[in-house]
């Protein structure tokens, strides 16, 4: 009586998996269909999503209501995928300027920056008034890499003093601080106009 329960059951638990397998299978291409159905007509120069539903227009187009229409590209620039905008942009080297890309002018000394859109001055230049000029690096200096102030910055132990770097004068009981260009008194003296004196 037992095996025949058992053997019931276990035929039961199969039709029910065959069942469910089959529905999952007619599911699966009703939902395509539904979704297909969802995106509607597909516009000339367009294509289906590679995600979710409906298109998009292809490079060189742009949508304007349910159409892809052709983007005029200017001289020295490329389409662009985006659906938005102008649809181009302009090539490296070149900026917009009323609808035409012009060259960007590039300064001696200078070169174009990761985005290509804007220059820099190449290390020991400056920029001043659209141009890169040299960097006068005093006695007891350095080129610092900030591309703002001097472009320089005096070595430890000098301080910096218009258009030059003299010596920290260090008085006794002192010593030179964390910055270099300046002192602090050892411990236990305090500072006390130039000198360190004993509290």
């Amino acid at each position: 009586m037992n095996r025949m329960r058992a053997s019931r059951a276990r035929g039961f638990t199969a039709l029910l998996l065959c069942m469910l397998t089959a529905l999952a299978l007619t599911a699966v291409p009703m939902g395509s269909a539904r979704a297909a159905g969802d995106t509607g007509a597909v516009p000339a120069n367009s294509s289906a999503k590679s995600y979710g539903s409906g298109w998009q227009c292809d490079t060189g187009y742009r949508q304007v209501g349910d159409r892809c229409v052709g983007v005029t590209v200017p001289a020295n620039a490329i389409a662009t995928a985006s659906s938005y905008g102008r649809g181009w942009e302009c090539r490296r080297g070149f900026s917009e300027r009323n609808g035409v890309c012009t060259v960007i002018a590039v300064p001696a000394n200078a070169y174009l920056n990761a985005s290509g859109v804007r220059w820099e001055c190449e290390r020991g230049y400056r920029e001043l008034s659209g141009e890169c000029i040299v960097i006068r690096v005093p006695q007891n200096a350095f080129l610092s890499d900030s591309g703002y102030g001097s472009g320089w910055e005096c070595e430890r132990g000098y301080r910096a003093t218009e258009e030059a770097c003299v010596r920290v004068e260090v008085p006794e009981n002192a010593h030179l601080d964390y910055s270099g260009n300046d002192w602090e008194c050892n411990r236990p003296f305090n500072r006390r106009q130039d000198a360190c004196v004993l509290p």
